[in-house]
């Protein structure tokens, strides 16, 4: 049961692909809420989803866009006014891809011409649709706009690669940019860095399931799931938030603060102690 968070407000999702998708999640609350809402993806990726159930469901539209090309966004935002009937208020940023990851690259062997399209497609495109929100002057005061991160842009993962940079420059783009918008018209954008979550995307990181379990593992609370994920999207999105920005949020059961579990510490135990240590 929702408790009308949402009501009246309107909104713009990026990146539901599957019902797997954390985008695909943050809808269904959004709508549950009392919002509406446009859905867009690339074009490429909603070939490969599901995307036109979730419109249905949300008694919504898509309308297709790459989130790298400018004049994609500006109609997207220009459309999705026309057809909300009137500004933004809130918008999820859940986009993320690595060419490197995606052909097993290692860290230590990147392709450069991968890594510039990871870096357009996983974070610079962050701020290519925010600066065309704000040349637009598409968001209502208080706007709000949230952006999915990973604790790989603070911590090393080795296997998380490249990505880890464009999360380190998607978490500087929140701050910088939420810094302007603020000013401006009081927007705020926030980004979210969320536990290990089976996606289509996350699962497709090298080693991803023995991670999952750590991670679970290591957390007090455990992982947090891509509903309870959608839910604090949904409040960042609402008025009880109104004064957050410019901060990257840790939605991870604990993870962050936690140095280390007593399941880890017994896992690594071999029963006997040692004096070296």
């Amino acid at each position: 049961m929702g408790y009308n968070l949402l009501k009246g407000k309107r909104g713009i999702i990026f990146g539901a692909l599957d019902e797997s998708s954390i985008a695909w999640k943050v809808a269904e609350k959004c709508f549950e809420e009392g919002a509406t809402f446009t859905l867009t993806n690339a074009p490429i990726a909603m070939r490969m989803g599901a995307i036109n159930q979730l419109a249905e469901k949300c008694k919504t539209e898509i309308i297709p866009a790459d989130a790298t090309i400018v004049e994609d966004l500006e109609k997207l935002i220009d459309q999705s006014i026309e057809k909300l009937g009137g500004k933004i208020d809130f918008i999820l940023h859940s986009i993320g891809m690595s060419p490197n990851v995606r052909k097993n690259k290692p860290y230590t062997d990147l392709s450069y011409d991968f890594l510039m399209k990871t870096l357009d497609v996983s974070a610079v495109s962050f701020h290519k649709v925010i600066q065309s929100a704000y040349k637009k002057d598409a968001m209502n005061e208080w706007g709000s706009i949230v952006g999915l991160t990973y604790i790989a842009a603070q911590r090393a993962f080795p296997s998380y690669s490249d990505m880890a940079d464009a999360k380190a420059t998607l978490e500087s783009i929140a701050r910088s940019f939420g810094y302007h918008y603020g000013k401006l018209r009081k927007v705020r954008i926030n980004t979210v860095s969320q536990s290990p979550t089976w996606t289509t995307a996350g699962s497709g990181v090298k080693g991803f399931d023995a991670f999952f379990k750590y991670a679970n593992t290591l957390s007090p609370l455990g992982n947090a799931s891509a509903e309870d994920c959608a839910n604090y999207c949904v409040f960042l999105f609402s008025d009880l938030s109104r004064m957050i920005t410019m901060q990257n949020l840790f939605h991870d059961g604990g993870f962050s603060s936690t140095g280390v579990s007593e399941e880890i510490m017994e896992m690594m135990s071999d029963g006997k102690e040692d004096s070296k240590i």
